[in-house]
């Protein structure tokens, strides 16, 4: 009989139960003799043993849990075992404790019994690993499993399974990658559970093409995926954007006889109404219609743009709908994102009426969705249908409310719903306070502000970069560099480290009143905090030096970012166009021009800004070259270059090709000014 085998872990009252006995005698046969307290806690282990041997586990457990509990025979598992024969019962003991989650004291015993030399059998190690990972002790899942290697006990496909589901919960695909390999070498192989584990892993951190590598090996070791593989590959490429990829999937399910289930259907659903493809939407639905997920007759009720539903009262009569919480709210959200918010809340109506409890997340829906269409009334009225049915709205229904209140500068209206929220039973959030602070900051109500700051220190709030960084933005638009960095400082001090957005608010606002100085010491603080240079901040660096006529410090700066490996785009060579426009430089304004071309970078309007203004001085005939080079890329000119064009053919005494393109910019609908009017 193996080792390892529930059958050989049972304690046989005629063998195991006379050891126990011999065990306290040889200790001390006259207090086995005298001592009544002994002779109880005797009986008590006796019974726990008893149990165990038996199969009892429910009642096993609850005796146990009693012993240690009271602690009127026992002070701690530690004395327990003391008291117990072994291997055999420490054995049983550890399986015990790990099947009633007392994680402390299995895992305290499972180090008594290495220290003493014993090696757990199988059984017992695999549900101590189970617990450990049931309860989210990852980190000591895989000491234990280290520890049962170094011991020179081979462990099974659970064991290593249950290593391998712990180590990608701490995200060390490394480490699980490393155990698969362990697994090859011991000569079983990694389990089709071990795959989907680490499938799953590099899914959640969007690796998708190691993913799909590592799917690849599956199918050459002639492993059989199955609906979790599929599902997790599905669902990993649409969220990385591969609704194609995904679809194939789907496909190759059918295929190799694999049955997609809801979780399949859930993915694709919002992998596409995601990419707002609508169409591929309601084949999926169509589909799960034909697997029964759907009732017949469902789907062109969803996509009838006529449809009020009326004479759709018989639409589900009788029939089942299999679908959970997680379709309609995909398929609500589906049908929101493509501004079908009333046909989404028609439908939502009518599979209440046919028996599906209604969510907050599907009203919070269309309460989103509506304040994004900036229909607030419509929103509240969607959150009062919600009370109507009994669903209390939560911090998301609020919140959201709150946000569309302050984006629109209603900033009464939103302190009316905070206070709400409050009466509701509802705690106002971070979340809550940022867009509070948010709003009144555009609103220039800056004491206001620091008035939520301190409510939410005493609220036991802690604010997060994202309510100093709208504090921080609101100030700066507003030209209070000081009171920005006021800010900042605060922020720093309590422990919340800025990002590199906000260091970029900090520089543009010091560039925007030429406080040059200021903007490197922000770059070098960001620098120095160890926060990476955006394309934005060296953007709005090198705008900043070309407006103050430091052309040179400009250049030297963009080519500072290639070697930081940030690559300019068609702002950065705008800016330093500019400049030497500025600079009145028009051969480097030139040749940058050719530069971004040969680079494949796009010119825009704005780019041409400032050739045309350059080529002034070069004559009409380069600026009209650079003109037709402008239109020729499908660009429209606007006021700015009609102006530049117009003045300098007048300047130049061609008053009909100035009359020509004065007519060309009223055709084109693009305003006048007075000085061509």
């Amino acid at each position: 009989m193996g080792f390892g085998t529930r059958s050989a872990l049972r304690l046989r009252p005629n063998s195991h139960f006379n050891n126990s006995i011999s065990f306290f005698c040889s200790q001390s046969l006259t207090l086995c003799e005298s001592d009544p307290q002994y002779q109880k806690r005797l009986q008590k282990v006796q019974k726990l043993e008893t149990l165990i041997s038996r199969g009892r586990t429910i009642t096993a457990r609850r005796f146990l849990r009693s012993l240690l509990l009271t602690k009127t025979a026992f002070s701690s598992l530690s004395e327990l075992h003391a008291h117990v024969s072994k291997p055999f019962f420490s054995d049983n003991l550890l399986w015990l404790c790990s099947v009633s989650k007392m994680l402390d004291e299995a895992t305290d015993l499972y180090s008594t019994m290495r220290k003493d030399g014993f090696v757990p059998s199988t059984r017992s190690v695999n549900r101590l690993l189970r617990t450990l990972v049931d309860s989210r002790h990852f980190e000591k899942t895989l000491a234990v499993f280290a520890d049962v290697i170094d011991s020179g006990t081979r462990p099974d496909a659970v064991a290593y399974g249950k290593a391998v589901q712990a180590a990608v919960m701490l995200k060390d695909l490394d480490k699980g990658f490393e155990l698969m390999k362990s697994m090859v070498k011991d000569g079983m192989g990694p389990s089709v559970f071990a795959y989907n584990l680490v499938l799953g892993g590099l899914c959640k951190v969007r690796r998708i093409k190691d993913a799909r590598k590592l799917f690849d090996e599956m199918i050459q070791r002639n492993m059989v995926p199955n609906t979790v593989t599929y599902n997790t590959l599905i669902d990993g490429y649409c969220k990385v954007g591969g609704i194609e990829e995904a679809l194939g999937f789907k496909e190759r399910m059918k295929e190799q006889n694999v049955e997609c289930n809801l979780v399949t259907y859930n993915s694709l659903l919002n992998g596409l109404c995601g990419s707002g493809r609508v169409d591929d939407a309601r084949e999926v639905l169509l589909e799960m219609e034909g697997s029964g997920f759907l009732p017949g007759g469902f789907l062109s009720f969803v996509f009838d743009d006529h449809s009020n539903g009326a004479g759709d009262d018989g639409l589900f009569d009788g029939k089942e709908i299999r679908i959970d919480e997680r379709t309609y709210c995909i398929l609500l959200n589906g049908l929101c994102r493509v501004g079908r918010i009333e046909k989404a809340e028609e439908v939502l109506a009518k599979l209440v009426e046919n028996g599906v409890t209604p969510s907050k997340i599907s009203y919070n829906i269309l309460v989103n969705a509506y304040c994004q269409e900036g229909d607030v009334k419509k929103a509240i009225l969607t959150t009062e249908q919600m009370e109507e049915r009994g669903l209390e709205p939560n911090r998301i229904t609020f919140n959201t409310v709150i946000s569309k209140f302050c984006e629109t500068g209603e900033v009464d209206h939103a302190e009316t719903w905070v206070r709400r929220m409050v009466e509701k039973g509802v705690s106002p959030t971070v979340e809550t306070y940022n867009s509070l602070i948010n709003g009144y900051g555009q609103k220039g109500h800056f004491v206001r502000c620091f008035e939520f700051l301190d409510e939410m220190d005493k609220a036991g709030i802690k604010p997060n970069v994202i309510s100093y960084g709208s504090l921080i933005n609101c100030l700066c638009k507003d030209r209070k560099l000081i009171d920005a960095e006021i800010v900042l400082a605060d922020m720093i001090g309590r422990g919340v480290s800025p990002n590199a957005e906000i260091y970029n608010m900090l520089i543009e606002a010091s560039c925007s009143l030429s406080k040059l100085k200021d903007a490197f010491r922000f770059f070098d603080e960001m620098i120095q905090s160890g926060i990476d240079a955006t394309l934005v901040t060296y953007n709005t660096l090198i705008n900043g030096l070309g407006r103050n006529g430091r052309v040179k410090k400009a250049e030297d700066l963009f080519l500072q970012m290639a070697g930081k490996g940030c690559n300019p785009d068609v702002i950065t060579y705008n800016s330093l166009i500019s400049g030497y426009a500025k600079s009145v430089n028009t051969q480097k304004c030139l040749e940058l021009y050719d530069k971004m071309k040969i680079l494949g970078i796009k010119p825009t309007v704005g780019t041409f800004h400032p050739l045309i203004y350059a080529c002034r001085k070069e004559g009409v005939v380069t600026m009209d070259k650079m003109f037709q080079e402008m239109l020729q890329m499908d660009l429209v000119p606007d006021q700015f270059v009609y102006n530049e064009m117009i003045y300098s053919y007048a300047e130049d005494g061609n008053v009909m090709k100035a009359m020509s393109l004065h007519q060309q910019m009223v055709d084109q609908g693009v305003d006048c000014d007075k000085g061509n009017g």
